[in-house]
């Protein structure tokens, strides 16, 4: 396997790491305190094509692989994890789903506007009552001849109040359990669709989250995604590339983390010399790389066998259950190098520390990700 970026890939990493540091750096501990959502630099993400980044460029995409996918995703998150959850849902959720399984129709009225970054989209699929248990939905979509009734409630939507277009997963025909699933695209202005009040989060909180509220709300059957009864299988299909995109952020998390603690290390002394001389930083500090590299490998892994068209169920899995645990262990290192300084929002790492955790929750939890790779393993 050959680890070495190509030209192009190396090209698009250092614009991402130039944007990270010029636009995304000022004013993210602010973003963070007050929950501020990154308008002005989301927009100029789309402006460099990071929000449609492996659609085809007829549908306004900038037709990159995933493994600049990968590298770009880094470079933000290693600066602003908020902003990389935006650019993760975006490409992997909802605009790869559309461009895999949607109609032309459907493509060119809502896929252009996403992938182009006119318009941001969200991905509707946890509920109160379904959240790893995606099977149990709740959300109905009655077929009611030319469009379909959806009603129920959304949790824990990335994007939920600064999206415009929606893809929301429904139950349709309760008997047939998951074969009787679809997945629709709703518009943000269609009566009786409503955004519930902003989650105050742990971590991430420059990024929305929000409930989606639908209340006999018309949706066009043109606006059905795929077959009838395809939506489950939609709704998994998009779940296992979307994983990429957080393994890259967490993969980016603990990168920015070991830097900052890195550059500490060599500057901070004690006992008369830098504290990266004394073993028990310096053992921290090749934990952290080591691990960091090896997460960066499942990644690329991960990445490398979507571009070939692989089924990347286990390779997507295995990089988020390591690549967020990495970020937890080595945002939580991080703090500790720093001492009481990491404790403090003035030197980053303690909000890298709370934005590391919810990599191990969303997009499937850890303990659904090891169900994934274990089901995969007994195949074998």
């Amino acid at each position: 396997m050959n680890f070495n970026l190509s030209e192009e890939q190396l090209m698009i990493q250092q614009a991402a790491r130039d944007f990270a540091q010029t636009e995304l750096l000022p004013g993210v501990i602010e973003r963070d305190r007050e929950q501020k959502f990154p308008h002005e630099q989301v927009k100029k993400m789309g402006e460099l094509g990071f929000l449609g980044m492996f659609v085809d460029p007829k549908y306004g995409g900038a037709g990159m692989d995933y493994i600049s996918y990968v590298v770009a995703m880094e470079e933000i998150s290693k600066v602003d994890a908020s902003a990389a959850v935006v650019m993760s849902v975006n490409n992997s959720l909802v605009c790869a789903g559309l461009e895999a399984y949607a109609s032309e129709e459907q493509k060119m009225k809502y896929l252009v506007p996403l992938a182009t970054g006119e318009v941001i989209g969200a991905f509707g699929l946890s509920e109160p009552e379904a959240g790893s248990d995606a099977t149990s939905q709740k959300t109905t979509a009655i077929d009611m001849g030319d469009h379909y009734l959806l009603n129920g409630t959304k949790n824990w939507i990335t994007n939920g109040g600064n999206a415009s277009t929606y893809i929301v997963i429904a139950q349709t025909y309760p008997e047939r359990k998951h074969k009787g699933i679809n997945a629709f695209i709703v518009e943000r202005s269609w009566e009786g669709f409503d955004i519930g009040p902003k989650e105050d989060k742990m971590g991430i909180r420059g990024s929305d989250t929000h409930s989606l509220l639908f209340n006999d709300v018309k949706v066009p059957k043109e606006n059905r995604i795929g077959e009838d009864g395809f939506g489950f299988s939609f709704a998994m299909n998009v779940l296992n590339g979307g994983r990429i995109g957080i393994a890259s952020q967490a993969l980016g998390i603990a990168s920015g983390a070991y830097e900052l603690a890195l550059q500490y290390a060599k500057t901070r002394k004690a006992f008369g010399t830098e504290i990266i001389n004394h073993q028990a930083i310096a053992f921290k500090l090749a934990d952290m790389h080591t691990q960091i590299m090896a997460a960066r490998m499942l990644c690329y892994k991960a990445a490398a066998e979507k571009n070939e068209g692989k089924d990347i169920s286990e390779s997507g899995a295995m990089a988020k259950l390591y690549a967020s645990q990495v970020a937890m262990d080595t945002t939580i290192e991080a703090v500790q190098i720093h001492g009481g300084y990491g404790y403090v929002k003035e030197y980053h790492v303690e909000r890298m520390m709370r934005d590391a955790k919810i990599t191990q929750i969303y997009e499937g939890t850890s303990e659904i990700q090891k169900i994934v790779i274990s089901r995969s393993i007994s195949k074998k």
